[in-house]
């Protein structure tokens, strides 16, 4: 199948699609298993398998309703896009109403079809959840969402590369921390960095950085190769904690262009994206000279891709 542009189904805001040529300049050229813990749109699966650098994969979200949806997505594909076109249709009369009529039986459901119906019409394809853990994102009234066509393309696109070749599960991140082999990969993107009685509307359930921290001790223990996309900046505005020495983790700084916010208020702040590898990747990387020349510990910027 040949697309433009690697298949990207879910519109998941912070989506690694753009990034992911630069991130992948980071994998070893030889994984049995990639694992993403926390999924989101599998935009570095997807990628991944374009690449043809694993043999198979692992999704997993805590959020059951968007792995329902991977799974159609991959075994199901027609049957998918059949229902997100008669949705859309449907929608013509009234947008409006026929969005929260649909999110309404979301909440009651969670039936995968209306979910990506949902993620393709919400306000920045932002997802948020109230204090239920019902979906309760606002509609953007200036589109109607992604066409029939194009949405099927991404779909049997998405299914194209993944079918066969993927397990899904929706599971606490630790617990497919420990499914991992030395000759794996695990890519983690977590969502935004619990603070102990805070919960961000953005997802189900933050991830507490001193337990985080913890799974990523156990993995260097067990030698696991992995990366971790945490934090950065925009301008002179961090944001994230950093990830503690103590992990022996290598930084790279990966340029992500100049903000959405930045360009809206006439700004030219860039955002810088920290990507961080373990030790047993870092070493194995080390020997690859046109990719890499560091010392532990020391920052690097984004080098040239192998040869």
């Amino acid at each position: 199948m040949k697309l433009k542009k690697l298949p990207h189904p879910i519109p998941y805001q912070g989506s690694k699609r753009n990034l992911a040529p630069d991130i992948l300049r980071y994998f070893p050229e030889q994984i049995d298993v990639l694992y993403e813990p926390f999924a989101g749109s599998a935009a570095m699966t997807i990628a991944t398998a374009e690449a043809g650098l694993a043999q198979s994969f692992h999704l997993n979200d805590l959020n059951k309703p968007l792995i329902d949806l991977w799974e159609e997505i991959i075994n199901r594909p027609d049957q998918l896009a059949e229902k997100y076109t008669n949705l859309w249709n449907d929608q013509l009369a009234d947008p409006k109403a026929f969005y929260v009529k649909v999110r309404d039986e979301f909440n009651r459901t969670g039936a995968p079809h209306l979910f990506l119906y949902l993620l393709a019409r919400c306000v920045k394809a932002s997802v948020r959840y109230n204090a239920r853990g019902e979906f309760n994102q606002s509609p953007d009234n200036r589109r109607k969402g992604m066409k029939p066509q194009t949405m099927k393309m991404q779909i049997m696109g998405a299914s194209y590369f993944l079918k066969g070749k993927t397990a899904t599960a929706s599971a606490n991140y630790r617990d497919i921390l420990k499914l991992a082999e030395p000759k794996d990969l695990v890519y983690m993107d977590p969502p935004y960095q619990g603070v102990c009685g805070n919960r961000d509307t953005r997802y189900l359930e933050s991830v507490q950085f001193c337990e985080f921290v913890e799974a990523l001790e156990e993995l260097n223990s067990r030698q696991i190769r992995y990366i971790v996309s945490y934090d950065g900046r925009t301008g002179d505005k961090s944001y994230g904690k950093t990830l503690p020495d103590e992990l022996n983790l290598t930084l790279i700084e990966l340029d992500a262009g100049r903000s959405s916010q930045a360009t809206l208020l006439g700004r030219k702040d860039v955002t810088i994206e920290s990507l961080y590898l373990s030790p047993a990747l870092a070493d194995e990387l080390a020997h690859v000279p046109t990719l890499y020349r560091y010392t532990r510990g020391e920052q690097l910027c984004l080098m040239e891709g192998r040869a």
